[in-house]
């Protein structure tokens, strides 16, 4: 059976405000997610380890060292104003791409912060550290002779850009694990996003660069978040046309649209022939997930990992998305069983 990491660290990280269509509700992005996930992996008999501690110097290969100083103490910052919520919730965003850099913390949670599904208490940097640090020890693990690993991170982190949070995302463990192998020696990375929202962090990350290619299978953004970023058009730019490619479905699809999709997405990736499979496993396409934009069968999560599987790549398997529903932790469990 194939290494599952999970730090118990993420466990920190407890949002509670989320604001949908000018609507506050619960946060979907809740511990007891890797609770439902870690119940299925142990009782398939998947041992969990715990991962090795990085350091920052990893994470400063992705994101700025301003916006990880303002992960790191913003909260503190904010809670000293006074009069302030439990959470950072940013109130102020910048349009302009040449807007200047606030001292405020008010102004640096609207520069770093780009919407209002990333809520930030005093857990979350620790939380966020620690589904890094399983992301890095995965990758390491892999580059090291491992044929595939799954690092169980929380929160998930393909909505982070270089230098902002967004959609539950903190820092996006997918691009710190391709930029650690490429820093390690492999000439090319190859992303697959399968997660109902597009990786929209991961692709503005790698959207001008040639050595690491993105392809995400997700719904298609034209009436689901993230909205701006996952159209069939948008195929990098510079050294990097070329090297994004993006699957919209229809909303509603099930597994026969998605696996077609995904042998499109695949077959680009044969033609990089990449030294390492960095997987964005969202289990948000189930048919039972809260979100219900696809509708992905326990058959199909089964599907989904042979496929993947066949294509022979070492693989680091990283969760992004899939929220709190009864058969959450037994469809990753289906994925995985593919890798053995």
């Amino acid at each position: 059976m194939i290494p599952v990491i999970y730090d118990a660290a993420e466990k920190n990280h407890v949002p509670d405000n989320f604001v949908v269509r000018g609507v506050r509700q619960p946060n979907k992005e809740v511990p007891e997610r890797t609770e439902l996930m870690l119940a299925a992996l142990t009782e398939a008999g998947y041992a969990i380890e715990a991962p090795e501690q990085f350091g920052l110097a990893p994470l400063k290969a992705v994101h700025t060292e301003r916006y990880l100083e303002f992960l790191e103490n913003g909260h503190t910052e904010w809670t000293a104003l006074g009069d302030t919520s439990p959470e950072i919730i940013p109130n102020a965003f910048p349009v302009n791409p040449h807007a200047g850099y606030p001292t405020s913390i008010v102004g640096r949670a609207g520069f770093h912060m780009g919407d209002m599904a990333c809520p930030i208490n005093a857990g979350t940097w620790v939380a966020a550290r620690g589904g890094a640090d399983c992301a890095l020890t995965a990758t390491r693990m892999v580059l090291d002779g491992a044929r595939a690993v799954y690092a169980l991170c929380r929160p998930p982190g393909h909505h982070a850009f270089a230098d902002r949070a967004a959609g539950f995302c903190f820092l996006n463990n997918a691009a710190i694990a391709a930029q650690f192998a490429r820093d390690r020696g492999t000439e090319r990375v190859a992303i697959l996003d399968v997660d109902v929202h597009h990786g929209n962090g991961t692709q503005d990350i790698f959207y001008e660069r040639s050595d690491v290619f993105f392809a995400s299978v997700q719904a298609d953004p034209a009436g689901f978040y993230p909205f701006f970023w996952g159209y069939a058009d948008q195929t990098g730019a510079g050294e990097g046309k070329g090297f994004t490619a993006n699957y919209p479905l229809p909303m509603g699809s099930g597994e026969v649209v998605f696996l077609e999709a995904l042998n499109t997405a695949l077959a680009r990736i044969a033609d990089f022939d990449p030294g390492l499979l960095v997987l964005s496993l969202g289990i948000d396409i189930s048919i039972n997930d809260p979100y219900a934009a696809l509708e992905v069968t326990a058959e199909g999560f089964a599907a989904i990992g042979t496929v993947i599987e066949s294509a022979g790549y070492p693989t680091v398997i990283l969760q992004e998305g899939g929220y709190v529903a009864p058969d959450l932790g037994t469809n990753v469990v289906r994925v995985l069983e593919a890798f053995g």
